[in-house]
């Protein structure tokens, strides 16, 4: 009897719940059903990986004459243009990660320090600002400022009577002024999350931390770290997640033959061998192997930071 009770309790529970709450559920039929249908369904198309080449033919129409299985995947480990891309993705992964990744923290850290409100949002503005302009605008703006004899900073080196730099020509220089370049545009966007953030900070602690004698300096390490941490650690792991992942138009807009061995990155490759190349099967493998490997240092880098952080993304 009392067990009775206690089902019809539970069913008259989730009846009023669902009276009180279905819009909200309704409400979410529709970016269910914009993902199902641009995102999940389209992943079908992945059987090509493992498949010839056949643009007419859907995938769907399997042939035991198409199936190759993982001779694609051979092909791409065997690629020594593969594993170069590979090498670049890296490479440049890295270094916007120990060089880009700090930035925008610390530029934060600093706004928030501000006095003058006014003086703040200007500077916010104007380092956000970039972020609006196209990477084949910011290519642009890069042939302008770096050409070796006709750019605007080695024209101002030249009339200092020094040599003039090879900013897209070497290829430590291409690498160092493509890097800094998608900070440079970056920098303000992510700032922004960072400030707000900040803004969610307990100001108690702050008043704390002053009644203990502690300075601007101690209060941004002691306080208002430790008070965004969580942020860090998600906008962190996201970007370790896309590790083997970049922005093709960044290294197409300033891409030229004499840096072509350190340009080439993954999304770049697959983009000459899948449409240029008309190597759609290849093209497929090489981008899920790429997919694969983001998937696993996600779940890994989610997994190592909730053991030391005992924070991540879920």
């Amino acid at each position: 009897m009392v067990m009775m009770k206690g089902r019809r309790a539970v069913s008259g529970n989730w009846k009023s719940y669902w009276v009180r709450h279905w819009a909200l559920y309704a409400m979410l039929l529709l970016p269910i059903a914009f993902f199902v249908i641009f995102s999940y369904w389209p992943m079908i198309n992945l059987l090509i990986a493992f498949m010839t080449n056949n643009i007419i033919i859907p995938v769907t129409q399997n042939t035991s004459d198409r199936w190759v299985g993982l001779a694609n995947f051979r092909w791409a480990f065997e690629n020594p243009l593969f594993l170069q891309a590979v090498r670049n993705t890296v490479m440049f992964s890295f270094l916007d990660l120990a060089l880009g990744f700090p930035m925008p923290i610390i530029l934060a850290l600093l706004l928030n320090e501000l006095k003058f409100k006014k003086f703040k949002r200007i500077t916010q503005t104007i380092s956000y600002m970039p972020f609006f302009l196209s990477w084949i605008i910011v290519g642009g703006l890069m042939f302008r400022l770096f050409r070796t004899q006709e750019g605007a900073v080695n024209l101002m080196l030249m009339r200092f009577g020094l040599d003039p730099i090879p900013f897209l020509t070497s290829q430590r220089h291409w690498i160092f002024t493509n890097v800094f370049t998608a900070i440079w545009r970056a920098l303000g966007w992510n700032t922004i999350i960072y400030l707000a953030a900040i803004t969610a900070v307990n100001p108690e602690l702050y008043e704390a931390a002053e009644m203990d004698g502690a300075k601007r300096f101690r209060k941004m390490w002691h306080v208002t770290l430790p008070g965004i941490r969580p942020v860090i650690v998600t906008l962190l792991i996201l970007t370790l997640g896309g590790i083997m992942g970049a922005d093709m138009a960044r290294f197409i807009s300033t891409d030229n033959m004499l840096v072509r061995d350190v340009s080439t990155v993954l999304p770049v490759f697959i983009f000459r061998w899948g449409l240029e190349g008309a190597q759609f099967h290849r093209a497929a493998a090489v981008g899920l192997i790429a997919s694969i490997i983001n998937l696993i240092i996600l779940f890994s880098a989610n997994f190592t930071s909730r053991k030391i952080t005992g924070s991540g993304l879920w």
